[in-house]
């Protein structure tokens, strides 16, 4: 067993084949429809989330994982003698960083061997971090190396995402009916950029979808000089075709190591919609 055990959110966005190759531990958030209560990843995918968005027409509310989910999660592993990293959901998000806090604490007894990072992020913008902890981990790095690399590495992480439609940022209260119903007339879709752990409208791209693509592709062509080429995840929500074209360039333009295709769990897709789609990398300064 390895001395030290990682775990993130269901909202890392990490395909399963990673997750499982790498023995990730996942605490899962919950989506709620009025009274019934799912756990994203678990009993919840974004098929059957908008599935039930079509149905009812309100969007789900989204809730962190509570104390003793985490103590749940984290105490088979502490008492295993393991230490335990996680890299969860930015604190400008979510309670979800604040209640592994707290569960660390009532682990009173373990609570030294528990480290919590925020990761600043969300999707795969989590997900890169947690990958690259867990690799370190595996390659026999100490907490004391892991640590201070993964809250650099977080500062440089460039997350963007392209919205396909207003619906869900409508229906979320996010934007008003004025402001969907010209944006559905213009085809007008937001750029969705993560700063200092929060989300931004960065931009909007109005037009054709090929156009927004280009838009999403210009980010890490341009920052290509000071990217870090070991990884470049392609996040979306049933969005294939473009996704493969979206990888395929970034594969034929910048050289990265690994170009890994994911997708959206339920927590973004509620706040997004479906065709959603991003690219996730770091940069080395």
């Amino acid at each position: 067993m390895a001395s030290i055990k990682i775990f993130s959110d269901s909202t890392c966005d990490l395909p399963p084949s990673l997750i499982e190759q790498h023995d990730i531990g996942i605490v899962p958030l919950y989506v709620t429809f009025g009274d019934q209560a799912f756990q994203d990843g678990v009993d919840m995918d974004p098929a059957k989330l908008y599935e039930m968005v079509d149905q009812g027409g309100q969007l789900p509310k989204t809730a962190a994982p509570s104390p003793g989910d985490f103590v749940a999660k984290f105490e088979p592993f502490v008492k295993a003698g393991q230490d335990i990293i996680y890299i969860g959901l930015s604190t400008e998000l979510s309670s979800t960083i604040q209640n592994a806090i707290i569960a660390s604490q009532m682990l009173e007894e373990h609570s030294g061997r528990i480290h919590v990072i925020d990761s600043m992020n969300l999707s795969t913008g989590i997900g890169i971090q947690v990958l690259r902890a867990a690799r370190m981990a595996e390659a026999g790095n100490s907490i004391e190396d892991i640590i201070p690399h993964i809250q650099e590495m977080r500062k440089h992480i460039e997350t963007e995402f392209i919205i396909d439609t207003l619906d869900y940022l409508h229906k979320g209260g996010r934007c008003s009916s004025l402001q969907n119903i010209i944006g559905t007339l213009l085809r007008i879709r937001p750029v969705i950029k993560v700063v200092d752990g929060k989300m931004i409208a960065a931009s909007k791209v109005r037009g054709k979808r090929e156009k927004a693509l280009e838009q999403l592709l210009s980010n890490p062509l341009n920052l290509k000089s000071r990217m870090d080429n070991d990884t470049i995840f392609v996040t979306h929500s049933y969005s294939d075709e473009d996704a493969a074209h979206v990888v395929e360039q970034l594969k034929l333009l910048t050289g990265a190591k690994h170009v890994y295709t994911s997708y959206t769990g339920c927590v973004i897709s509620s706040h997004c919609g479906p065709n959603t789609i991003g690219i996730v990398f770091a940069t080395n300064n």
